[in-house]
């Protein structure tokens, strides 16, 4: 059977799986990253995993999902901010050098838009959008079944699209961003400005909202809207046949679903306003799956 090597490269953990053809995880290994200690480091770390699980197998290479902003076809991670030293690295040279298999890479977010939508919750279908609404607000887009990757690989930057012109600062430096009113940190932050909730997390919202307290609901009703508003922009953007939506906030999903309903409804054309706003299906397991499609072959 032939197979590949996906590795998951994240700021707090690091995890590589053999995954099939057919999207089955076979081995599974995970470490947490020397995200402080360079390049190299992460790199000696991704052939210790590797060696570990691929014994047995024909590996027909390696695929990888890092943070950017990076460049897919050189190979290269633009930058890393969550991986300390993380500028202008070849990350593909490093690691096949290292590991002595074919390497390619790709943003963390496109990897697992195409994990859901080969395997996951859009599989089957043409046209796809993935958002990861996490720490950020990013995604991948599918369209006419090929995952789009734009100049410079920065396609689907969805969470630097200015939604409002409140002076909102967003971590970009710029104002407005959907990242900036509807990651994780941002509903946290509002919830903890309110001050009856105390200093809290997007993660202590969803539990409060699902004990019912009144002013999680409210919050997480706030959080719908500009999600709404996001998505509603997408629908127009990229005319999908389905919105996969990943990340921590997706946990959240079911209690927003009627809100964020509602905006589309009122936002959006007439044509767009049956599209599906689903959960992600493959949950951590999107990361590898999808860096391994990077170099299995196409169906």
């Amino acid at each position: 059977m032939t197979v590949a090597i996906g590795i998951d490269l994240g700021g707090t953990e690091l995890r590589a799986a053999v995954v099939s053809a057919d999207g089955e995880v076979l081995a599974h290994v995970r470490t947490e990253t020397a995200a402080r200690d360079g390049p190299a480091a992460v790199v000696s770390q991704m052939a210790e995993l590797v060696g570990r699980i691929a014994a047995g197998h024909d590996v027909r290479g390696v695929g990888i999902g890092s943070p950017g902003p990076l460049d897919a076809e050189a190979g290269v991670v633009v930058h890393a901010s969550t991986l300390l030293g993380w500028n202008d690295v070849p990350l593909a040279a490093l690691a096949e050098a290292r590991l002595g298999l074919p390497v390619r890479i790709d943003n963390d977010a496109n990897v697992a838009a195409l994990a859901e939508w080969r395997f996951g919750a859009g599989r089957g279908l043409r046209h796809m959008v993935y958002v990861t609404v996490s720490t950020g607000i990013g995604g991948g887009v599918i369209l006419d079944g090929k995952l789009m990757h734009g100049r410079r690989s920065m396609a689907g930057e969805f969470g630097h699209m200015t939604i409002t012109e409140a002076p909102v600062l967003c971590t970009c430096g710029a104002f407005g961003c959907w990242e900036a009113l509807a990651s994780g940190p941002a509903l946290g932050q509002r919830a903890t400005e309110l001050g009856t909730l105390g200093r809290v997390t997007a993660r202590d919202v969803a539990r409060l909202a699902k004990a019912g307290d009144a002013t999680a609901l409210g919050l997480l009703a706030e959080e719908a809207r500009y999600l709404g508003l996001g998505f509603a922009n997408l629908l127009h953007l990229y005319a999908p046949e389905m919105i996969v939506v990943g990340g921590g906030v997706s946990d959240s999903l079911p209690a927003m679903q009627a809100d964020i309903e509602a905006v589309i409804r009122r936002q959006a054309m007439p044509t767009h306003r049956d599209v599906p706003i689903v959960a992600a299906a493959l949950g951590q397991r999107a990361g590898v799956i999808g860096a391994a499609l990077l170099v299995l072959p196409e169906p």
